[in-house]
C-alpha cells in the first residue's frame, strides 16, 4: 500500500522514466542534430572571422574575433586581380552549365524516346568514360591546344572561351543518365499523341517535354555550376596570365606561397566566392528534391 509520503518518490521516478523513454526516442536525434550543426557552423564562423580579423593573418585568427575591420575584402580587390576571376568564374560556369544541360537533355531524349543501332552501347559507353577523370588527358589537351592557340588565339590558353570549349568535352556524362531517367518516367502517350497532331520531335521536346523535366534540368544544372566553378587542376594548367584566372586558380594562388600573410583576403575571397552558388541554390530550391528523387524512378 502506497503511503502519502511515497507518493512525491513514484512521482519523481514515473517521470524519471519519461524523460529517459523520451531521450531514447526523440532526445537522442536533437543531440544528434545539434552537434552536427555545430561541427559544420564550426568553419564557417572560422573563416568568417578570418575575414574580419584586422590583421588578417592565419597566426592571429580566433574563432571569436578580438576585433572586426573589412580592410580584407578591401585589399581583395584592391591587391589582386579578384573582379576579373569572379567574372570569368561566373562567366565560364554559367556558359558553361547552360550548354552542358541543353547537350545532356537532346541526348538524354534521343536515348529515352528513339530506338537505334548503338543505343545500349552508347549508354555504356558514356558510363565507362566518366569513370576515368578528364585530368588524365591533360598531356594530349595541352598539345592540342598549344596547336590551337598558335592558330587560333581567341581559343587558345588563357582565354575564358577556350577553357569553355574543354569543358564541353565532358558534357555527356552522369548529367545524360541522370535525365534520361526522368524522360523514361514520363508516358509515351504524350509524345504519341503530339505526333499524331502534326508535331514534330523537336516541338515534342521543346513544348512538351521541357517543361516537364523542369525538376531534373535544376538539379543538373545546379551540379554543373558547382562543379566548374569549383574546378582547378585542368583551369590550373590552362590559365597563367593573372587576368584571365578563374576563383578557383586564383584563390589558391593566394595561400600557395605566403598562406599565413594572405589568409585574411583568402577567407574574403572564400565568402564571395559562396555568393553566386548560394544564389543558384535559392533560385532552383523547389525544383531540387523532386528532381533528385524523381530521375532515379525509372532506368
Amino acid at each position: 500500500m502506497t503511503t502519502v509520503a511515497d507518493a512525491p518518490v513514484a512521482d519523481r521516478a514515473a517521470t524519471g522514466r519519461r524523460r529517459n523513454r523520451w531521450f531514447a526516442q526523440v532526445g537522442w536525434r536533437h543531440l544528434v542534430g545539434v552537434l552536427a550543426v555545430a561541427f559544420s557552423l564550426f568553419p564557417i564562423l572560422f573563416v568568417l572571422s578570418a575575414a574580419l580579423n584586422p590583421l588578417g593573418t592565419l597566426s592571429s585568427t580566433e574563432l571569436v574575433p578580438t576585433g572586426a575591420s573589412f580592410e580584407n575584402f578591401s585589399n581583395l580587390f584592391q591587391k589582386t586581380a579578384f573582379g576579373h576571376w569572379f567574372l570569368n568564374s561566373l562567366l565560364i560556369a554559367g556558359t558553361a552549365s547552360f550548354v552542358s544541360i541543353f547537350l545532356s537533355a537532346l541526348a538524354a531524349y534521343a536515348f529515352s524516346r528513339m530506338r537505334f543501332a548503338g543505343r545500349r552501347v552508347g549508354l555504356l559507353t558514356l558510363l565507362l568514360i566518366q569513370m576515368f577523370p578528364q585530368f588524365l588527358a591533360i598531356v594530349a589537351i595541352f598539345l592540342i591546344f598549344t596547336t590551337v592557340t598558335d592558330l587560333w588565339p581567341a581559343l587558345g590558353f588563357n582565354t575564358p572561351w577556350g577553357l569553355f570549349l574543354l569543358y564541353m568535352g565532358g558534357a555527356l556524362g552522369v548529367n545524360t543518365w541522370l535525365m534520361k531517367g526522368f524522360f523514361d518516367t514520363l508516358p509515351l502517350e504524350l509524345d504519341e499523341s503530339a505526333t499524331m497532331d502534326g508535331a514534330t520531335h523537336a516541338q515534342v521536346f521543346f513544348r512538351i517535354m521541357l517543361p516537364l523535366v523542369a525538376p531534373i534540368l535544376a538539379v543538373t544544372a545546379l551540379l554543373s555550376f558547382i562543379g566548374t566553378i569549383n574546378e582547378f587542376m585542368i583551369a590550373n594548367v590552362f590559365l597563367t596570365n593573372t587576368e584571365s584566372k578563374t576563383l578557383a586558380v586564383g584563390m589558391f594562388g593566394l595561400v600557395a606561397g605566403e598562406r599565413n600573410n594572405n589568409f585574411g583576403m583568402f577567407a574574403a575571397g572564400t565568402l564571395l566566392t559562396a555568393v553566386p552558388t548560394v544564389l543558384v541554390f535559392q533560385l532552383l530550391q523547389r525544383y531540387i528534391v523532386s528532381g533528385l528523387t524523381a530521375g532515379a524512378v525509372k532506368g
